[in-house]
């Protein structure tokens, strides 16, 4: 074995304990060491949709002794397992937890918003269970999840005996308006930097919604209505409560401040069999695992590329790359800059402008995809123009050539079945994962996800449009932008293009969240899209460390730009929603 492939051995030993030790912590935890049974369910509703749920059911929930149940709904692009730190407190408490996918979310059937985001359907299963006391039944949603339990709640009036929804709002997008006796017995958790204020409530700041004609008419006050005074009578139905946690949005549902309110309106309103503190939560330990074995599925990758490209059969592509002809001094730190800024300059205008041209349709299911991948072949093209003015006008007298931008002739095909096979190995390992410990690589938002069969076709039309973007990305980044004189890319030079890929974005966040932060507005606004945008404060820096380590074992591009393509599209499509059915 030579130091190679050792170097690469050793790092797939570290990235299994990691992705196998981490899976163990996370199913631990959401199994509460064995008191609860979680596994998934599939239901058909009255379309022939089949609606995909994850089941949370204690030990002690039976025919014969019923505990209360709880219906969880995740808000937009999301799944159930942003849910799963409600589900895990709400069931270590004795609580039945259904935590659906929304229609066209996850793993059930487009098209999205369909049967009014699911909340009607999923409350008649959970209803339908024979384990679950139908006189304690509490709807929970966040965001879009909260219009689909509200929904619920008025279309099956005395089928629950109280809500609560965070970051969400009445009267909006077909939830009906709230009054002082609509809905019954209210939890309401609206933070006070939520980015949705405007839309949910008519304010500019989450701190500015308690003062809204609309809270207060919900509430049945004049008054500016007051976080964690009880309104109303729960005995009549008519109990309300404003819980404004110093969190995001997003926060909700990844914070102990955002966890507890739901939890305390929860026992409130309902007989917990197992009472505990609202503060005392563990569901922070199943992310921990699930991100360990995120980071395990990172160094993974890396390890199968290498243990690949030391194998016969694609020694062909492992050569060096040509002697580097690009930026040098202050070029280089001025082409680096401008790099960074132009994706996340055109970030919000690029992925408007794609879903104004180009609605969700059947070959371009996906709108949060069909911007992400507007924007993308947006900035491959300016990008592309960039890489060319420099070649022609300075790189060639530099020295560069073809084989400078890692476009080496020959390997093509080989390239793609190497990535076939990196990226497959990375699937295969996620499904194993899935199989022993229920649970997938996530930390927060970022999920990698298993496809389902619907969603693997969906990003086979994807996949061209993103391998196009990150093949320019890789002549810039190693052809403009590797310095003339430099040598092997090691560590450095990951690191440095992984700082380019997300430097902006970080600028781009920075200036989001500062004024948000300290009570003013978004001041670009566009909530939905920053949110987004987080994810790609891990996506990017992997994309340009994966394509630096590629190009520095082949002198190319083209397995950078197929494994990150495949990669991206598979990460992009399992985890957004699809607006239409095929």
């Amino acid at each position: 074995m030579d130091r190679g492939t050792g170097r690469s051995t050793f790092l797939l030993i570290v990235a299994l304990l990691l992705v196998f030790g981490g899976g163990a912590i996370a199913t631990l935890v959401q199994t509460d060491f064995g008191a609860v049974r979680v596994q998934d369910v599939r239901f058909a509703v009255a379309d022939g949709r089949m609606v995909h749920a994850k089941l949370y059911r204690p030990r002690g929930a039976t025919a014969e002794a019923p505990a209360p149940g709880v219906l969880a709904v995740h808000g937009y692009i999301n799944a159930n397992g942003t849910q799963s730190p409600y589900a895990i407190e709400l069931a270590r408490r004795g609580y039945v937890v259904l935590a659906i996918d929304q229609p066209g979310h996850g793993y059930s059937d487009p098209p999205a918003f369909a049967g009014a985001f699911g909340g009607p359907e999923s409350l008649a299963y959970l209803r339908s269970l024979a384990f679950v006391d139908l006189d304690q039944v509490v709807l929970s949603g966040h965001s879009m999840g909260g219009w689909a339990v509200l929904i619920a709640a008025a279309v099956a009036p005395d089928a629950y005996t109280s809500i609560v929804v965070s970051g969400s709002s009445t009267g909006t997008f077909g939830a009906p308006e709230g009054t002082p006796t609509y809905p019954r017995n209210l939890g309401l958790v609206f933070s006070q930097y939520d980015e949705f204020s405007e839309l949910m409530w008519g304010a500019p700041t989450g701190v500015a919604a308690a003062a809204t004609p609309k809270m207060q008419a919900l509430f049945g006050t004049d008054a500016p209505v007051e976080p964690e005074r009880l309104y109303g009578d729960p005995a009549a139905g008519t109990a309300r409560m404003l819980y404004a946690p110093a969190v995001t949005h997003p926060g909700d549902h990844i914070t102990t401040a955002g966890i507890a309110p739901v939890i305390d309106w929860v026992q409130r309103t309902t007989d917990a069999p197992f009472e505990l503190a609202p503060s005392d939560q563990v569901w922070m330990w199943k992310e921990a695992g699930t991100g360990i074995a995120l980071l395990g599925f990172v160094f993974a990758l890396f390890a199968f590329a290498g243990l690949l490209l030391d194998a016969r059969a694609f020694a062909p592509l492992a050569n060096r790359s040509a002697p580097a002809a690009g930026l040098t001094g202050f070029g280089w730190w001025l082409g680096a800059a401008i790099a960074a800024a132009i994706p996340a300059a055109t970030f919000f205008w690029a992925q408007n402008e794609t879903n104004a041209l180009l609605a969700p349709n059947r070959w371009f299911p996906q709108q949060i995809t069909n911007g992400l991948t507007g924007w993308a072949l947006f900035n491959g093209a300016i990008t592309l123009v960039l890489v060319l003015l420099w070649f022609a006008f300075a790189g060639r007298k530099n020295g560069a050539r073809l084989d400078t931008l890692g476009l080496r002739v020959g390997g093509f095909f080989r390239a793609i079945v190497f990535a076939v096979l990196v990226v497959g190995a990375g699937y295969a390992l996620l499904a194993l994962s899935d199989g022993l410990f229920h649970t997938d690589f996530r930390v927060w938002v970022v999920a990698v996800k298993l496809l389902s069969t619907g969603q693997f076709l969906i990003a086979l039309v994807y996949l061209l449009p993103f391998v196009a973007f990150f093949l320019v990305f890789g002549m810039a980044l190693h052809g403009q932008l590797r310095p003339r004189g430099s040598g092997d890319e090691g560590a450095d030079a990951m690191v440095a293009n992984a700082l380019i890929a997300v430097g902006g974005f970080l600028v781009l966040l920075g200036v989001q969240y500062v004024p948000l932060l300290t009570g003013e507005p978004l001041p670009f606004g566009e909530p939905l899209l920053t949110i987004v945008a987080f994810q790609l404060l891990f996506l990017m820096p992997l994309v340009a460390m994966l394509s630096t380590y590629l190009f520095r074992r082949t002198g190319s591009v083209w397995p950078g730009a197929w494994v990150n393509g495949m990669l991206v599209t598979w990460y992009v499509i399992a985890s957004q929603a699809t607006h239409v059915a095929g």
